[in-house]
Order: C-alpha cells, then sequence, then structure tokens
C-alpha cells in the first residue's frame, strides 16, 4: 500500500458529506457523477503517470546548457497526458475554453497531483495562475494571445516578482520598463534587470513561456518611482508572437534541497535591447494585479503543503502496521508487535493526522470560497483565512513530515523510502510565496486590524459550529474550548488596538500561529459535526465517525492549548525581539 497518495474515504467525506459539493455543481451543470469521475481520473493519472518518476526527478535535477534549461523527460510525458486530458483549463469559463468547473474541484484534483510529484504539477499552478490574471485585467488581445494557450496547456506561464537584491522587497525592485510605442497587443515597452528564484523560469517542456514582470517605468528624468507604488505589470513572453526570440536569459539556476524537478531561475532581461513587453492594464496597478496571482498561489501552496504532509501520513500508517518491533506494554516475552501498537507512535499518527487532514480541510474549505465572490460574507472571509491557508499548512506539513521519518526509525532519513523526500520537498512552503513572517503581517496588519470584516464572520460561524456540536455529548466539551480560545483571540485584538501602532507588530508570527490553531480547531470541530451526520452502523462510516472525532479530540487537547499562552504574549505587547540589538548577536 506504500503508494496510496491521499485517504480517498477522507477525500470523500470532505468534499461532499462536509463541503456539500455536489449542491454546488448544479450552477455549472456537472453532477456528482461526473465530478467523481473526474477525481478518479485525477488519481489514476497521478498514480500512473506522476507518481513513477517522484523519486528520479528529485536526483536528476533541471541542467543548464548552453542558455537553455532541460528536465526530466518524465515529468514532460506526464504534463504532456495531462494537457490532453485537457486539465490545464479545468476551472476555467467554457468561453476561454476551460471546462467550468468550481475551483473546489479543481483544487481537489490538483491535491491528487502535489501528493504525488509536487515538483512536475507545479508547472501547472503556475501556469493557471498566470492566465487566470492576465483573463482578469488584460485586454481582449492579449487575453487571446497569451492567456488562451497557457489555458490549452501549450504554453506555461510564471510569476517574475523578486530580484536578487530585493528579495520579498517588492518596494525596491530595479527592473525598469521603457515605452516602446503601441502594437496590436497594446502599450509595448523594453524591459531590463533580474528576476530570481523564478520557478519554471525556463524548460523544454513547453512551446513558449508566458513571464508576468513587475517593474517600474522611469519618469522624465530617468529615475525609477519610489515604493510599491509605480509598479507596473508586464507581460514578457520567451517567444514573440511572430516567432523570434524574446531578449531573456538564463543566467543561472537555483539548486534546493527539495522540489528539485521544478526549475527555479535566475533570469536576466534585456542583456541586448531590452525584452519586449505589453503592459496590463494601466501604469502603478502591477501590484495590485498581481496580489490575484499571489493569493491563487498561496493557497496552492497551502494545498502542496497538506498534500505531502496526508502522503507522509498514510506511509506511517503503513509502516508502523508492518513493522514489527518491542513487545506489548507490560510484557517480556512473546513476539515482536507492529509498532502501531505503542502509545507513542499512536501519539504521533494522531498528530499527523491531525496536522494533515486538518490542514488539507483549511485548504478545501478556502478553495469553496474561491466559488461564491459575489457572496461578501464569503469573499470577506476568504480575505481572511489565504494567509491561514498558506501558513498553517506549510508551517505543519513539515511537522507531520518529520513525524513521518521518526516512525520509521532508521530507515525514515535513508533514500530508500519516500518520506526523507516528502520533509525536503516540503520545506520550502513556509518560504515559498511570502515567508510565514510576511503572511503574518499581512493577517494581523491589513486583514484584522485594518479590516475585521472577515473577523466577524468567521465568529458568526464558529459560533455555529458550536451550537451543533453542543448536541454531541463527546463533542460538547471541544465547543466550550473554541468559544474560550475565540474569547481570548478577541480580547488579544482588543489588546492590540491600545497600543501604540508602532508596537502593534512586534508578535505578528506569535498571533499568527495562535490564531491558526484556532482556526484549524473549528475546521476539524466541524468535521466532526459532519461526520456525525452520517447514517450509523456502516463499517466504513462508524470507522470514519470514530477517526475522525479521535482526532479532533487529539487536536484539542495537545495543540490547541497551545495558542492560549502565545495570545497571552501578543496581548502583553512583549518586545523582548523588538528590543534586541544587532549587536546582541
Amino acid at each position: 500500500m506504500a503508494d496510496r497518495l491521499l485517504c480517498e474515504t477522507d477525500m470523500e467525506f470532505q468534499l461532499f458529506d462536509w463541503l456539500g459539493l455536489e449542491d454546488r455543481l448544479s450552477s455549472c451543470d456537472l453532477d456528482g457523477e461526473t465530478a467523481r469521475a473526474y477525481l478518479g481520473l485525477s488519481q489514476k493519472l497521478a498514480s500512473d503517470q506522476f507518481l513513477p518518476h517522484y523519486k528520479a526527478s528529485d536526483v536528476r535535477e533541471p541542467r543548464l546548457d548552453n542558455g537553455s534549461v532541460y528536465v526530466l523527460p518524465e515529468i514532460r510525458r506526464a504534463l504532456d497526458e495531462y494537457r490532453d486530458l485537457g486539465l490545464f483549463g479545468a476551472s476555467f469559463p467554457e468561453d476561454l475554453g476551460g471546462m467550468g468547473m468550481p475551483y473546489l474541484l479543481s483544487s481537489a484534483s490538483y491535491a491528487w497531483f502535489a501528493a504525488a510529484n509536487c515538483s512536475s504539477i507545479g508547472y501547472t499552478m503556475l501556469t493557471g495562475a498566470n492566465a487566470r490574471l492576465i483573463a482578469e485585467f488584460a485586454s481582449p488581445s492579449q487575453v487571446d494571445t497569451f492567456a488562451k494557450p497557457q489555458i490549452e496547456g501549450r504554453w506555461f506561464g510564471t510569476m517574475c516578482l523578486s530580484e536578487p537584491q530585493a528579495g520579498s522587497g517588492l518596494a525596491d525592485v530595479r527592473t525598469r520598463a521603457v515605452a516602446d510605442g503601441v502594437d496590436a497587443h497594446g502599450n509595448r515597452f523594453r524591459v531590463s534587470g533580474s528576476k530570481m528564484w523564478i520557478s519554471g523560469g525556463d524548460q523544454d517542456i513547453s512551446e513558449n513561456i508566458v513571464h508576468l514582470v513587475l517593474a517600474k517605468v522611469p519618469n522624465a528624468s530617468g529615475d525609477l518611482p519610489i515604493g510599491t507604488e509605480g509598479i507596473s505589470l508586464f507581460i514578457v513572453p520567451k517567444v514573440l508572437p511572430n516567432g523570434d526570440i524574446n531578449d531573456v536569459a538564463v543566467a543561472g539556476l537555483n539548486h534546493k534541497m527539495g522540489n528539485r524537478g521544478t526549475s527555479n531561475c535566475l533570469l536576466n532581461f534585456g542583456e541586448v535591447d531590452g525584452a519586449i513587453g505589453w503592459m496590463v492594464g494601466e501604469p502603478g496597478q502591477g501590484l495590485r494585479q498581481m496580489f490575484m496571482m499571489m493569493n491563487e498561489a498561496r493557497i496552492a501552496v497551502g494545498f502542496g503543503a497538506a498534500a505531502l504532509a496526508c502522503r507522509g501520513y498514510l506511509l506511517a500508517v503503513d509502516y508502523a502496521r508492518d513493522r514489527l518491533q518491542g513487545r506489548a506494554a507490560g510484557e517480556r516475552d512473546g513476539p515482536p508487535v507492529a509498532i502501531i501498537e505503542h502509545t507513542d507512535v499512536r501519539r504521533m499518527l494522531l498528530a499527523m493526522r491531525a496536522y494533515a487532514e486538518g490542514s488539507m480541510g483549511l485548504c478545501l474549505y478556502s478553495a469553496a470560497l474561491v466559488d461564491s465572490p459575489d457572496d461578501p460574507d464569503d469573499a470577506a472571509l476568504l480575505e481572511l483565512l489565504t494567509p491561514v491557508a498558506k501558513t498553517f499548512p506549510s508551517e505543519y506539513g513539515p511537522k507531520a513530515n518529520d513525524l513521518a521519518i521518526q516512525i520509521h526509525g532508521g530507515y525514515g532519513y535513508t533514500r530508500d523510502f519516500d518520506v526523507e523526500q516528502l520533509y525536503r520537498d516540503n520545506r520550502l512552503n513556509p518560504i515559498h510565496e511570502g515567508t510565514t513572517g510576511i503572511q503574518a503581517l499581512d493577517l494581523l496588519g491589513r486583514k484584522i486590524l485594518r479590516d475585521g470584516r472577515g473577523l466577524e464572520v468567521l465568529y458568526a460561524r464558529m459560533s455555529q459550529t458550536c451550537a451543533k456540536a453542543d448536541q454531541i455529548g463527546e463533542l460538547s466539551g471541544d465547543a466550550d474550548a473554541l468559544r474560550a480560545a475565540i474569547a481570548q483571540v478577541q480580547a488579544t485584538i482588543d489588546a492590540l488596538r491600545n497600543h501604540a501602532k508602532d508596537q502593534q507588530m512586534n508578535n505578528a508570527a506569535q498571533f499568527q500561529t495562535a490564531f491558526g490553531l484556532v482556526v484549524v480547531a473549528w475546521i476539524w470541530l466541524d468535521q466532526a459535526v459532519a461526520v456525525h451526520a452520517l447514517p450509523h452502523g456502516g463499517p466504513m462510516n462508524d470507522r470514519l465517525r470514530a477517526g475522525k472525532t479521535k482526532t479532533c479530540r487529539f487536536f484539542f487537547a495537545s495543540d490547541l492549548p497551545i495558542a492560549a499562552p502565545l495570545l497571552a504574549q501578543v496581548a502583553s505587547g512583549c518586545d523582548v525581539a523588538r528590543a534586541a540589538e544587532p549587536d546582541n548577536f
């Protein structure tokens, strides 16, 4: 059973029984049978075409040869199959060449591939987000020329934000774009500068690569504007519409500890005459536009982290059932028992399941919110949960994978077993698409202290869950614990509002950790309520109910209590970290 990717029973429960996917399909002329067939196809393709080269893609990394990047051939074959089945465009409207599927359904499909081979499927995530941004903000000509080939899967896309000297500090980007006339695709510019950490920046898989590049237009004096307000967004393809090769060069490859199958490049734009690019929309709107792609990527990173944790959990369960070692508690004689009989191994498995399935639930719930943009409550809640959906899975997913290694013992950190690679692959995610610290500033500063609308919606939905849990004897205590945690979150936020503004963010990361624990506790309690509504008496339902309930109670007993001291530290205004001087280190 070592080739299991995700738990089919859990995915079925979360999608259909908990989130009511079947009821959501009526607006797009789909039904439950079609959705299940699509997910079954995804599972099969992931198992047959993506999983087999998982280890090979880790060993045979992309290589740079004479200015071009070459990846493992099996990656191309898998993505060609993915394209031929039309999966690149699954969540796009039919008038753009897509299938019109709900984002929740396409995200669940993505999770199967991320569990099988996060490196290979990463190319599709960036391509879809790139095309969606162009479809939202660009001109009809730009959509036809640059988005539709990506929706077909013939061209791939990237996001080019960071620069070697600036990293995540986008206000300090130096890439410049100089006006170069107007043509059929809009306002043309010559783009020059360097972009770092560009996933999929070059490869030999797709016919073309569409780079979305943040750059600044110099003023009349030739100076670049200061800050983020002067950032614009440009479409810069590797191959121009007329077939010429654009002035985009690969200056080097970044060699990572994990996720090695995805090429990661340092790109130089404009080494000769300036790379030709077309502005998207109006000047100075680049960062606002790019946030659409970044938010989609953040949720996708959460899905990837959750999927890697889920696969690690399943591998650990299988190993723990098969590995014979030690005797039962209190016995000195007799045959060895499977290590799953040992209490500490069960503790680790419960923790893994709590982190993995809790993360998956958080991401699926967030994806469901994406499908209702016209609902103001859902839209506000999505804004609030996006940094949490990125950060909790990317922080706790590697914790789950770390425990998988521990359960495997000495074998766990050898390359004979996948769990060490799963950990290395997942360790990228706390940094990928905005570090944990950056997400914390966004959550506390923008989403809570500046705009509390999403928080009001969250409190209301948590209260509804608690009221339902009150009616289920074994969950009523957890409902009380969640209410207490909510009250402490509210009190902490009230305390922060009374602090000086320059002190409010002293402990943003601690707040985010605590807030994430409270949110995932709610996700677990809501799932526990839903699983109790399933018919009793069937072996599968009864086993699922018992497993979900015990894992929920474990999370409430072991992890939710960690939020309290963190919130107390935040409320106190502790300035130990802020007050530390550089020469203290």
